[in-house]
């Protein structure tokens, strides 16, 4: 199986936001049922931002468009599935990995430790924690069990202005420079194709019909330098846990055949006798214990009558 894209045509997309009520669908993810539970903020977009129990949305951007009237700039707010994917990078546990059939970013919930370094590293703010209700990452997983199973992605299918397009990565990259071809032709300058070169090459290849900027979207993202730094650290970590281990083990063979003498306390003469030799290992009371650390410490190997 070769890598596999979503197209996301903003050309096309009316922001009925039926790819986010798919996505919940088929991920079991609530929606609050709280009364007024998502509060209005004045603009069409909800929620406002990605969250523990949504893992796509749909941005509004409206904007004086000239003698175009108003420019309304919808953006896909979810997780890009990278090439180079921070994320995956970062992850101690090995909860995000890279699906190797089709390049996208998989999760293993059951392997996440909530950390949280993913949210550090990603430069597109997606992986989101919901404490109470969803400890470990939640993110768009690209629906990889779909489409083992020879289906497409749960947003995919619900698209009825086909603004979202699913196949093979190469494709949809051809489909979405023809498209921004199109769209300049019609006077739309700042159409560009978005996810082709970003972060290694994403997954989901945008078709951006008033620019990067307008849709919500990253110019130049760049992964946090802090993946760089833990690569950096991994090695040297290495290092010094084995360094550990043979720093134990090296204690471990200095006490081999250390063997504690049985003590006994005279209280007539407050003297700490050795059982073994008869001989006084310490005058005074013979309950502290600094007496018997002392005594040990003088029968290690390599000490005067040690064993």
């Amino acid at each position: 199986m070769s890598d596999k894209a979503i197209l996301f045509d903003t050309s096309r997309c009316s922001a009925c936001r039926g790819c986010q009520v798919a996505c919940k669908c088929w991920n079991d993810l609530p929606s609050t049922l709280e009364k007024n539970g998502n509060p209005s903020t004045g603009s069409y977009q909800s929620p406002m931002d990605l969250n523990g129990t949504t893992r796509i949305l749909i941005s509004f951007n409206e904007e004086a468009g000239g003698d175009k009237g108003v420019k309304w700039a919808f953006g896909r707010r979810s997780c890009q599935h990278c090439t180079d994917a921070a994320c995956a990078t970062i992850c101690p546990a090995g909860a995000i990995a890279k699906h190797e059939a089709t390049g996208l970013v998989t999760v293993d919930e059951s392997k996440c430790i909530g950390c949280q370094y993913c949210s550090t590293a990603c430069p597109f703010d997606v992986p989101r924690y919901q404490e109470g209700l969803r400890t470990t990452v939640n993110k768009c997983t690209g629906c990889v069990d779909r489409i083992e199973q020879g289906r497409e992605p749960a947003c995919v299918t619900t698209c009825q202005p086909d603004a979202l397009v699913f196949g093979d990565r190469d494709e949809m990259i051809a489909l979405a420079h023809e498209r921004a071809d199109f769209l300049k032709a019609r006077g739309y300058e700042d159409a560009v194709v978005y996810g082709e070169d970003e972060m290694g090459g994403l997954h989901v290849i945008q078709v951006l019909k008033y620019g990067v900027a307008a849709h919500g979207q990253v110019e130049n993202p760049q992964a946090n330098p802090v993946v760089g730094l833990t690569q950096i650290m991994k090695p040297i970590t290495g290092a010094v846990t084995g360094l550990t281990v043979a720093g134990l083990a090296a204690m471990f063979a200095l006490g081999v055949g250390y063997k504690r003498d049985k003590l006994a306390y005279n209280p007539e003469t407050e003297d700490t006798i050795s059982v073994d030799t008869g001989q006084v290992v310490k005058h005074g009371d013979g309950q502290d214990e600094e007496t018997v650390m002392e005594h040990i410490t003088e029968n290690l190997p390599g000490k005067k009558g040690g064993n």
